[in-house]
C-alpha cells in the first residue's frame, strides 16, 4: 500500500507537527486490516536526493501510526532486500509492517522498473492511497503497477471524487478562489479554470502581477514580468465569458519582508515604491466574502497573502472562516498551504473536502492525467 505520509515537523525536531496524512489512510487501512490483509505500507519522507538522511528515517511516522491505531505496527530501516522480504513474509493478518524511506533510493524517483519488481515481489496487491504523489511517474506510484493487479484506496477515491464532481458536475455558480505567490504556479489551473467557473477571486502575492499588468505601482513585490500579458489575457477572457473576477480593492503593505514589519493598508493605487504586498485588505476581504457567499461550490487554492507571518495572515483566516460558515455550498480546499491554513485553524472538518495532494492537486484541477491514476485497474475512463 502505497501512503503519503511526508509529513512536517517542529523545527530541529523529530515532533511531528501535523498527522492529517496519517490520519487520511486510516479508513483504507481498517478497511484492509478487518478483512485479514497483511500490509506492507510505503511512502516517502522529504527529499534525501536518493541516499540515507537519518533525520528523514520513518521511525516517528511508525511511532505515531502505531499510537492512532492503538496496536503495535512493524517497522524496518529498509525498503527492499531480505530483511524485508523476511518481515513481510513473517505478517499475521491484519498487522502493518511499514518500510523505510523510498527515496532514500535514487531508483524510486528515476521509475525504476527494476526497484518496483522488487518492490511489489513483497505483495500479491496494489493499492495506491497516495493522492499528494499521484502526479509523480516514480517507481512505488507508476512502474508497481505493470507487475500486480493495482486499485485506488479510500483516500485516493475521495479526492479524485470531491474534486472530480466540483469541476464536472458543480452546484453553481461556481467559484474559484486563487492566492499564492506566483501567477506561474497557477497559471495552467487559472486557464483550466475559465472553462468552467462562474466568478473568480484572485489573491496574495500572484495579484501583485495582474496589477503590475494593469500599470499599477507594485512596490517591491515579485511581479513575473513574463506572466504579465498572460494575466491580462485572463482577465479579457474571464470578461468577454461573462465571467465576475473579483481582485484586490486594497492592500497591507510593509515596507520590510517580516513578522514584525510595521505594515498599513492602501489602495491598490498607492502602493508605496520601496514596499512589499503582504496581505489583502479588509475591504477586498468583504467584497471576498460577499462574493463567496452567493457561491454553491468554492474551489481554494493558495493563501492570500504571507500567511506564515501572523500579522498578514487575517485575510487568509477570514477566507477560511468565511468557507467554513457556507453550510449550502460545496466547499473543496486545495492542498499544500492552504490545507495547512485550514489545519491550522482547525476548520478542516468543516470543509466538504481538504485536499492531501498539493502538486497533484492543482495539476488535477489543470485537467491533466496524474501518472499515479492512470494505471489503476479501478480508474474510471
Amino acid at each position: 500500500m502505497r501512503a503519503d505520509l511526508n509529513v512536517p515537523f517542529a523545527p530541529n525536531t523529530t515532533s511531528i507537527s501535523d498527522d492529517s496524512r496519517i490520519k487520511a489512510i486510516l479508513p483504507t487501512l481498517r478497511y484492509l486490516r478487518k478483512r485479514g490483509a497483511r500490509i506492507v505500507l510505503c511512502s516517502h519522507l522529504g527529499r534525501p536526493g536518493g541516499k540515507v538522511v537519518n533525520e528523514l528515517r520513518l521511525n516517528p511516522v511508525a511511532a505515531r501510526l502505531e499510537a492512532i491505531l492503538g496496536e503495535p505496527i512493524r517497522y524496518v530501516e529498509e525498503c527492499i532486500g531480505p530483511l524485508v522480504q523476511e518481515a513481510a513474509t513473517g505478517l499475521e493478518p491484519g498487522q502493518v509492517l511499514l518500510l523505510e524511506n523510498l527515496r532514500f533510493h535514487s531508483e524510486e524517483e528515476e521509475n525504476d522498473p527494476d526497484f518496483a519488481q522488487a518492490l511489489a515481489s513483497l505483495a500479491e496487491v496494489y493499492v495506491n492511497d497516495a493522492f499528494g504523489t499521484a502526479h509523480r511517474a516514480h517507481a512505488s506510484v507508476h512502474a508497481i503497477t505493470q507487475h500486480l493487479p493495482s486499485v485506488a484506496g479510500l483516500q485516493m477515491e475521495r479526492e479524485l471524487k470531491m474534486l472530480g464532481e466540483a469541476l464536472e458536475n458543480p452546484a453553481r455558480p461556481l467559484g474559484a478562489v486563487m492566492g499564492g505567490a506566483k501567477v506561474s504556479d497557477k497559471i495552467d489551473v487559472l486557464q483550466s479554470m475559465l472553462r468552467q467557473v462562474d466568478c473568480l477571486f484572485i489573491g496574495g502575492g500572484m495579484a501583485a502581477t495582474f496589477f503590475k499588468a494593469q500599470g499599477y505601482e507594485m512596490g517591491r513585490s515579485l511581479v513575473e514580468e513574463e506572466r504579465m500579458g498572460l494575466a491580462l489575457n485572463i482577465l479579457r477572457d474571464a470578461t468577454s465569458q461573462g465571467i465576475s473576477v473579483y481582485l484586490p480593492i486594497d492592500l497591507v503593505v510593509s515596507k520590510s519582508f517580516a513578522a514584525d514589519a510595521p505594515y498599513q493598508t492602501v489602495l491598490i493605487d498607492g502602493v508605496p515604491k520601496h514596499s512589499y504586498v503582504m496581505d489583502i485588505g479588509h475591504a477586498t476581504i468583504q467584497a471576498f466574502t460577499q462574493g463567496v457567499q452567493e457561491c454553491r461550490t468554492v474551489i481554494w487554492n493558495g493563501p492570500m497573502g504571507v500567511f506564515e507571518f501572523e500579522p498578514f495572515s487575517i485575510g487568509t483566516r477570514a477566507i477560511a472562516d468565511t468557507l467554513a460558515d457556507l453550510n449550502s455550498t460545496i466547499t473543496v480546499v486545495g492542498g499544500g498551504s492552504t490545507a495547512e491554513a485550514v489545519e491550522e485553524m482547525g476548520l478542516s472538518n468543516s470543509m466538504n473536502h481538504v485536499s492531501m495532494g498539493g502538486g497533484a492537486s492543482l495539476e488535477f484541477l489543470e485537467g491533466k492525467i496524474l501518472p499515479g491514476v492512470a494505471t489503476l485497474l479501478d480508474m474510471e475512463e
